[in-house]
C-alpha cells in the first residue's frame, strides 16, 4: 500500500466536523462525559467491573487500533485499487474511517446494541461507553489507520495478529470474538470467556 491515502486540508476537516458532530450525538443520548466514578485513567483494565469502556483505554483498545488497521485498508482498496472517486478520492479515505467508526460509536451506545452485549457476550455488567471513552476509541482508530499508513503490510497485519492473540489470552476477549459473539452467539465461546 502506498501513502495516496493521506488527508487533505478538507478531509482532515470534515473528519474532525464528523467528531464534533459524534461527540454532540452522544451527549443528546445522555451517555456520561466520564466515568459515573468521577475520574479519568489512561488504562482500566477490568472488562467485568461498571470501569469498563468508560476510561481512555483498555482491553477493547486493540479492536479501535485494529478498526483503523482495517478502515485503512478498505479505503486503500476502494480508492487505490478500484480506483472510485478518481485520484483525489483517496484523500478521503481517513475521512470515510473516522465516519465509519463514528457511526459505530453512535450504535454501540444504542440500547438496543448495550443489551445485546449483555445477552451475549462475556459483558453482562456492560452499561455503554462514557462520552470520553468514544472520543478515546476514534482516536485510537486513528492510530491504527496511521500505523496501516506507515508500516509495511505485513507488519500491520502481524500487529494486529498479536493484539489480538493478547487480548485473547489475557481477557478472552478481542475483535473477532466480539463479532461473532455479536452476530452469531456459541454458547461454546461464552463458556470459554466465562472461565476467566
Amino acid at each position: 500500500m502506498t501513502q495516496t491515502l493521506v488527508p487533505h486540508r478538507r478531509a482532515t476537516i470534515a473528519a474532525i466536523a464528523i467528531v464534533v458532530v459524534t461527540l454532540a450525538v452522544l451527549f443528546a443520548m445522555n451517555r456520561p462525559p466520564i466515568c459515573e466514578c468521577g475520574y479519568v485513567s489512561l488504562w482500566y483494565g477490568d472488562i467485568n467491573s461498571s470501569g469498563n469502556s468508560q476510561h481512555l483505554s483498555d482491553w477493547y483498545t486493540p479492536s479501535h487500533i485494529i478498526h483503523g488497521m482495517l478502515f485503512y485498508g478498505l479505503g486503500w482498496l476502494l480508492f487505490v485499487k478500484l480506483g472510485l472517486g478518481g485520484k483525489s478520492a483517496a484523500r478521503w479515505s481517513f475521512t470515510l474511517a473516522i465516519a465509519l467508526e463514528a457511526a459505530w460509536e453512535i450504535v454501540e451506545n444504542t440500547p438496543m446494541v448495550i443489551d445485546r452485549y449483555r445477552s451475549v457476550t462475556v459483558n453482562f455488567g456492560y452499561a455503554g461507553d462514557s462520552i470520553i471513552n468514544s472520543l478515546a476509541d476514534l482516536g485510537w482508530m486513528s492510530l491504527g489507520f496511521y500505523l496501516a499508513l506507515k508500516l509495511p503490510v505485513r507488519v500491520t497485519v502481524v500487529l494486529a495478529i498479536i493484539m489480538e492473540i493478547l487480548a485473547a489470552m489475557v481477557v478472552r476477549d478481542n475483535l473477532t470474538l466480539n463479532v461473532i459473539m455479536l452476530l452469531w452467539p456459541f454458547e461454546a465461546i461464552r463458556e470459554w470467556q466465562g472461565m476467566g
